[in-house]
């Protein structure tokens, strides 16, 4: 009561508003991100968004899907695209990188990181690696890397511009095996790269080949758990799934499937496959086993497997999960940018992340989805 004989009225005003003020700033600071003391997050609207560069062709089948994508051993999320580059996620904003960059096509098609961190990016237009440690805070950098073999399987008489390394060569699928090798698939074939030159298989000392197969459209790479590597085929060649044990190749055509993309190996060792014939098939390593859920349709483009145990399929009809029973389906009604999904990644945290058609780009969080699409 003696206060307020003592000081004027403007005291308390003043008093108020420091109060006030300092009850704000505490409520910022509880916004954010795990670490950090002072920054204000670095996103807008309260998420962050891809945004897009470019006009997506609406009316065509490429038009501007996320594609493929992987956590980095750093924890940022890579998602490449078919028409706006490759994005970089760092938890706090997305990053966008295109041939202004060094990219050799705002076409991606596969990801990859090597065990010593590099980022390989498989475009429309060949190989570029990128090396985070290359230019620690000046601009990125991205290398292109033609891939060249002497053997002459890369020379075609009627085609001069075959012999050009900078001819285009779509790499859609690559990687890397235990013995360091990466592996790249392209329209034109089956590359090894040891770090300093190219092989091409079909061409390579000693590989017994008498299912006689092209090897070309090389869609999906996997190497299993015996050291094989298997290759799934694109729609243009129909060769299946094929085999190479390290000498000989086996071609496997899964329920009479020409074209098989997305290849997995489960925790139990079975390989899953997803084909153009409306189903995903299971191989055991003596037999075939066919889950056709009546609506997978069209194609199966992206598997994984989460830390649960349970299996996703990306497919042009919504993001599936499999729990060893029974099929759950997600679609727009759930939250999904689009029921056209392209790329499934799991984060560290369990997560799933979807990229769909249209550069959409969805996170399931076990319950909702929260989209980072504009």
């Amino acid at each position: 009561m003696a206060l307020s004989c003592r000081y004027p009225l403007s005291i308390y005003s003043l008093l108020l508003v420091l109060i006030l003020f300092a009850s704000c700033n505490g409520q910022v600071k509880t916004n954010l991100p795990a670490g950090s003391s002072r920054e204000p997050r670095a996103i807008t609207a309260g998420q962050a968004k891809i945004i897009k560069t470019h006009v997506a062709a609406e009316n065509t089948s490429a038009a501007w899907n996320v594609h493929c994508g992987l956590q980095d051993k750093a924890g940022n999320l890579w998602f490449g695209t078919t028409g706006e580059g490759v994005y970089r996620y760092d938890g706090k904003s997305f990053a966008q990188f295109t041939t202004k960059d060094g990219l050799s096509s705002n076409t991606v098609w596969s990801i990859l990181e090597d065990k010593a961190g590099n980022i390989w990016l498989g475009t429309g237009d060949g190989i570029c690696r990128y090396d985070p440690l290359a230019a620690p805070g000046g601009s990125e950098v991205f290398t292109r890397i033609p891939i060249t073999v002497t053997d002459g399987s890369n020379f075609d008489p009627h085609d001069p511009l075959k012999n050009d390394p900078f001819t285009e060569n779509p790499v859609w699928s690559m990687l890397q095996d235990e013995r360091g090798y990466i592996w790249f698939g392209t329209r034109e074939g089956a590359y090894r790269y040891d770090g300093r030159s190219f092989t091409y298989l079909l061409h390579a000392d000693g590989v017994i080949n008498n299912s006689g197969v092209h090897l070309k459209s090389i869609q999906a790479i996997l190497e299993d758990k015996s050291g094989n590597i298997w290759f799934g085929s694109g729609l243009g060649e129909g060769e299946g799934v094929c085999r190479f044990d390290g000498k000989s190749i086996t071609s496997f055509k899964p329920d009479g499937a020409a074209w098989v993309k997305p290849l997995l190996e489960d925790k139990a060792g079975n390989i899953w496959f997803g084909s153009n014939i409306h189903t995903v098939s299971r191989f055991d390593g003596k037999i075939f086993t066919s889950f056709a859920e009546k609506e997978i349709l069209d194609r199966v483009y992206s598997m994984t497997e989460d830390k649960a145990g349970h299996l996703w399929f990306a497919s042009e009809n919504g993001l599936w999960r499999f729990d060893g029973r029974a099929f759950t389906r997600f679609t727009t009604k759930d939250g999904l940018s689009s029921n056209s999904v392209f790329c499934i990644v799991e984060d560290r945290a369990g997560n799933i992340w979807a990229g769909t058609r249209k550069t959409g780009l969805c996170r399931y969080d076990g319950k909702t989805f929260t989209n980072f699409s504009d």
